[in-house]
């Protein structure tokens, strides 16, 4: 019996594939389970549309995070910071300020999206790893200048 799994089983296949399974798997356990659906024709069809419109979504998003890189990549972001004589800084720049210097400047980026090879402890210039999406990163310039 061929059946569309709604879930990742082990065994069988990730959520969304159709497999083969003997009927009594299907009918006494993954149906009942809610874990799959009997493969009809237009199961199969809907599956099909879901599936070109989801990969249609996802290249949009790409598309957009493409963009927001390039943007990114031109941008000389600079966030300010209080510093003593010798150029240490009074604790850390963290992601949570750089993203809160983005959105200064009119980008709107979660934290967690932001990496550092190691906390900025002194003024400087920097690079930090922003992953935007899947496969699309952008390496981002940030100066770390003293306040006032």
């Amino acid at each position: 019996m061929k059946i569309i799994l709604k879930q990742d089983i082990v065994t069988l296949g990730d959520a969304g594939d159709v497999v083969d399974v003997k009927n009594g798997y299907a009918n006494n356990y993954l149906i009942p389970q809610g874990m799959a659906l009997r493969a009809t024709e237009g199961k199969l069809k809907a599956l099909e549309t879901e599936r070109k419109q989801q990969a249609r979504k996802i290249d949009q998003q790409r598309a957009a995070a493409r963009e927001m890189a390039a943007k990114l990549q031109q941008l000389n972001l600079k966030v300010s910071a209080k510093a003593g004589e010798s150029g240490k800084l009074f604790g850390t720049v963290t992601s949570g300020d750089i993203a809160e210097a983005l959105k200064n400047e009119g980008v709107t980026l979660d934290r967690r999206k932001i990496s550092l090879d190691a906390p900025i402890k002194a003024l400087g210039n920097y690079e930090a790893g922003v992953k935007l999406f899947m496969d699309v990163t952008a390496i981002l310039k940030v100066t770390v200048e003293a306040e006032g």
